[in-house]
């Protein structure tokens, strides 16, 4: 089980891009950690985040 993934890969499995991830951070959002030079985002943190978005609605399309 993965514990924590690099931003590119919080990217790729959430489907954030990095800019949106690092406004979360400045939002207080999601918290970064550090290991050394790389920025690391707890999978439980990102996953809560998630599910915690509001559901949409169905589309209105024409």
């Amino acid at each position: 089980m993965t514990i924590a993934v690099t931003l590119a890969q919080a990217s790729e499995m959430s489907g954030l891009g990095r800019s949106t991830l690092y406004k979360l951070f400045n939002e207080g959002k999601l918290t970064p950690r550090k290991s050394g030079k790389r920025t690391l985002i707890l999978v439980s943190e990102l996953e809560s985040y998630l599910k915690n978005l509001p559901k949409g609605g169905p589309s209105h399309a024409a």
